[in-house]
């Protein structure tokens, strides 16, 4: 009997993930920890294995499509086994009402129709073709590595339906190039040069849609200022070369001090340790620290739990930890979710960003952006004037949540912390 292939929950707040590709395809022989598909939860992508061995009879959801969590994508058995389709998915698949083609691929041949395999096509794209009747060995694949996919099929039936005849072949148009030239005629607007159009991933997708909602369900401000950064560089300096020498295990960067001078300023501010919710406010009384990351797959903003109870050398051990976990993609995704954290920092310091403008994961009420450091003239003495290290901070805060000289009042707290800065090792 054919055993399912389960999209696989990662994390108790996951509802769906968004299917990567699929590593076989149906008909291709499966053994148990080959991998069988990839996906992506909110930035953290994963490589399923194959549970069973067997052939890979039917997928049931292309690359791209969001799947809820635990359902039904594909099926592994016998060759020749009877491909039966998920209930939920049924329905769809023998709807005679919708002249669409579904989204649920059922793949099973019948076996007078034969099967080129060097011919790259998915397999949706096949069903649809031989539904239609058209011979895709003519069709020209605009999908990935040259792949016939659905809207290539698409494509070549409409532009033949018009003319079509029972006696005549359909007549192949090869499909405008992805490369679109200018048009020189007289009286047309032309762009000056070529250009490419290139679709979204799916993770900039879901960082896009994140951010519109942000800026659109809040009143967003930012707030400028400066901290003295003489001390931060002078710790700085000492820890790095205590790390090389061996006398303490964590090469302590000028973003963990940021980040604990912080926690310091969070303890005394509770409402900017907080979600808003409306029509009342969650304060938190542990410090759950979101860091913004960079990774080579988008921005990922993880949480660290309970941060205020470290010292230095534990929050900048755990915060490496953090952060390499989001590069390498296996990132726990309870902790992306916005709710999560209860305040985030954001650090383009080492960009040489001098001032941004950080957009809040909401339900947070606020998110702390660090700039890069510069020197500035300031007074040393009376009268003395010379250059300083500065370092900028921005804080954008939910103007629904608070005022602005209660969130003037942080920022300001986090710099003299930056500035007075002691540590217990």
């Amino acid at each position: 009997m054919a055993e399912s292939v389960i999209m696989p929950r990662q994390g108790q707040s996951v509802e769906t993930c968004i299917l990567g590709q699929w590593y076989k395809e149906v008909g291709d022989l499966v053994k148990t920890g080959d991998l069988l598909f990839s996906y992506e939860t909110d930035k953290a992508a994963f490589d399923e294995e194959a549970k069973s061995d067997g052939v890979l009879l039917a997928i049931f959801y292309n690359p791209g499509d969001e799947v809820p969590v635990l359902a039904t994508i594909g099926l592994v058995g016998e060759e020749g086994e009877k491909v039966e389709l998920p209930e939920t998915l049924a329905t769809v698949a023998t709807s005679e009402a919708s002249d669409e083609f579904p989204k649920v691929i059922e793949f099973s041949l019948e076996p007078d129709q034969e099967y080129d395999p060097r011919i790259r096509i998915s397999p949706l794209a096949r069903n649809m073709a031989l539904k239609l009747g058209i011979d895709y060995s003519v069709l020209e694949g605009t999908g990935p590595q040259g792949r016939i996919i659905a809207r290539d099929v698409e494509n070549f039936s409409a532009q033949n339906s018009a003319t079509e005849d029972e006696d005549q072949p359909l007549v192949y148009e090869k499909p405008t190039s992805p490369l679109v030239k200018p048009d020189n005629r007289v009286g047309k607007v032309s762009d000056n040069m070529d250009y490419e159009l290139q679709p979204l991933t799916n993770i900039r997708k879901l960082i896009a849609r994140s951010m519109h909602q942000s800026l659109q369900n809040s009143a967003q401000l930012t707030h400028h200022l400066s901290a003295d950064a003489r001390k931060l560089l002078s710790y700085r300096k000492k820890f790095k070369a205590e790390f090389a020498e061996g006398r303490i295990a964590e090469n302590i960067t000028i973003n963990d001090m940021v980040c604990y001078a912080v926690i310091r300023s969070l303890k005394k501010f509770p409402k900017l340790n907080s979600h808003f919710l409306g029509d009342q406010m969650k304060l938190f009384r542990k410090v759950n620290l979101g860091l913004a990351v960079d990774t080579e797959r988008g921005l990922m903003v993880a949480a660290l739990q309970n941060a205020g109870d470290l010292s230095i050398n534990g929050l900048s051990n755990q915060l490496g930890i953090l952060a390499d976990n989001c590069r390498k993609g296996n990132i726990n995704p309870d902790l992306l979710s916005p709710e999560a954290a209860s305040f985030t920092v954001s650090n383009l310091g080492n960009y040489g960003v001098e001032m941004f403008t950080p957009v809040i994961n909401l339900p947070q009420t606020a998110i702390l952006g660090v700039n890069t450091i510069l020197h500035r003239p300031m007074e040393l003495s009376d009268g003395v004037y010379g250059f300083v290290p500065v370092i900028g901070l921005s804080l954008t805060y939910d103007h629904r949540a608070l005022d602005g000289g209660e969130a003037t009042r942080f920022l300001v707290a986090v710099a003299r912390e930056i500035e007075d800065l002691t540590f217990v090792m």
